[in-house]
């Protein structure tokens, strides 16, 4: 498992956390965003599993969240649904019979 940009899923090959301003080598996405922190959860209040975190609106822009981490993946594409969300998915299925 490794770092990837959400965007583009370059890996991030750098030792440490990005900072606020650094962005992605390839498509110059910012780096340090909700999206690529291991406490997004789409699924939760504010999106976001630490609940000491300050709520982000823009889960896409970089900010100052003390309690980012950069999640380790393994990237299987932009487009491709994660296991929770195709939970998700087939619960709602069940439960609405379509």
């Amino acid at each position: 498992m490794t770092r990837h940009c959400h965007k583009c899923g370059k890996e991030w090959n750098l030792g440490g956390q990005p900072g606020r301003s650094e962005s992605c080598h390839n498509c110059n996405e910012d780096l340090r965003i909700c999206l690529n922190c291991i406490f997004y959860d789409s699924s939760v209040a504010y999106q976001c599993k630490e609940r000491r975190a300050e709520p982000i609106m823009e889960k896409s822009r970089s900010n100052f969240c003390e309690y980012f981490d950069f999640l380790l993946r393994n990237w299987n594409g932009k487009d491709s649904d994660t296991s929770s969300t195709k939970n998700e998915k087939t619960a709602f299925e069940k439960l609405f019979g379509d």
